[in-house]
């Protein structure tokens, strides 16, 4: 049996989604799957939509319905343990298996998303000689096959902007370290510039530069982050609740608490309106392309 709602509502959210899917892929409908189960329809939907946690045993007797694989069925049950959590930071090399990466599931289902960056380009920006080049520092003892296959994944990422229906909408402010540390080279840099100055052209797609000229701002206090909005249902109202997300060195940290969000939306608000505008980023952008191309 399900337990009601407690502390964070991500992975209980998150684990909706997969089973959701896995049914799905199962041809399986919502009546189908329950009889199987011998569960009720409603409490289906109370799963698939995140509404309640789930009790890992109960995780894999829906895997072992949908035909799920031994190991997508282990992350799965190791999911459902932190439905129950209060607090939830999650190191995804505990219980997730590589490429089974719970923010794409968020960021493939925004449809807005506030951006705030200190040292490096936001993942959705990224060349693929940029990403390379941080994955590979990240990851020195990977071989080049999987180096690889991450680059893929995260330029992969980046149709959610350009998608033709309903293309996220991003906002996204760079310190100005972003633009000043070459990262990979001088070329590597110089062609990431060109290529903000490039995605920043779509309709859908903000680009701004806080300036050091600035002083001190609230990104400066909070770090880097990203505010995750959802679409809005039938009644008007968000399909899910705004959630933050931020990238840790060793965890990730998800936050849908509405104080909390409210905190970063008025971090990111300072930082929106403390950075150069729109035209004023462009330029900074290609001058600064200009300068790596005239050094390499």
């Amino acid at each position: 049996m399900a337990d009601g709602p407690t502390g964070s509502t991500v992975p209980r959210r998150q684990l909706g989604r997969y089973l959701r899917d896995l049914r799905i892929q199962a041809r399986l409908t919502v009546r189908a799957a329950a009889n199987k189960l011998e569960w009720s329809e409603a409490k289906m939907w109370r799963i698939e939509s995140g509404q309640t946690s789930l009790r890992s045993h109960d995780a894999e007797a829906m895997c072992k319905v949908y035909g799920a694989s031994q190991e997508l069925t282990e992350a799965l049950m190791g999911l459902a343990k932190e439905t129950k959590a209060r607090g939830w930071w999650h190191s995804y090399g505990d219980v997730i298996p590589l490429g089974f990466d719970l923010f794409i599931g968020l960021e493939e289902a925004a449809s807005q998303l506030w951006w705030y960056e200190s040292e490096l380009v936001p993942g959705l920006l990224q060349t693929e000689d940029y990403s390379r080049a941080i994955i590979t520092a990240d990851n020195p003892s990977e071989d080049v096959d999987e180096i690889e296959r991450r680059v893929r994944l995260r330029i992969r990422r980046q149709a959610l902007l350009s998608r033709a229906t309903d293309p996220a909408t991003l906002m996204a402010v760079l310190n100005e370290a972003v633009l000043r540390r070459p990262v990979g080279g001088k070329k590597v840099m110089a062609d990431q510039l060109k290529h903000l100055v490039d995605v920043g052209e779509l309709p859908n797609v903000t680009i701004k530069v806080v300036p050091f000229a600035a002083g001190l701002h609230r990104g400066m206090l909070s770090g880097p982050f990203i505010v995750l909005r959802f679409p809005p249902n039938g009644d008007g109202k968000e399909t899910e609740p705004p959630t933050v997300y931020s990238d840790g060195y060793t965890g990730d940290l998800y936050l849908d608490k509405p104080d909390e969000v409210a905190r970063y939306d008025e971090a990111f608000d300072n930082i929106w309106h403390t950075a150069l505008n729109e035209q004023d980023s462009r330029d900074l952008l290609s001058t600064m392309a200009g300068s790596y191309e005239e050094q390499g």
